[in-house]
């Protein structure tokens, strides 16, 4: 299992990496999956992201409290009624809007309830 773990690891490290540089693409959730994953099969990398002066405080926070930045809350609810506004935009037939919407409200209501940082 440990091989799988490191390859589930590298591949969550590879797309947090690539969040970095894509404002679409959410950082810090793929790094708490590449923790997550090198818990299991390297506690060298897992220190590295626990450790990385930018990105290990978020990483941290959410295992110790469960916490999650106020502005992460905000970027995070904007870019989902954004993307289920841009649905809505391109003539998405309405029940694929209403899915989204549904699942990005259920998403929205369990981040802006987890404490702040």
């Amino acid at each position: 299992m440990r091989p799988l773990w490191y390859a589930a690891g590298l591949l969550s490290l590879a797309l947090g990496i690539v969040g970095i540089a894509l404002p679409v693409v959410p950082t810090v959730p793929f790094l708490l999956l590449a923790a997550a994953a090198f818990a299991r099969s390297s506690p060298q990398l897992e220190r590295r992201i626990l450790n990385h002066p930018t990105y290990g405080p978020p990483v941290r926070a959410w295992r110790e409290r469960g916490a999650i930045s106020r502005l992460a809350k905000i970027w995070a609810t904007l870019a989902m009624g954004c993307g289920v506004g841009f649905s809505l935009f391109v003539g998405m037939p309405v029940w694929v809007v209403a899915t989204q919407a549904a699942i990005c409200t259920a998403i929205a209501a369990y981040l802006v309830t987890r404490p702040e940082t």
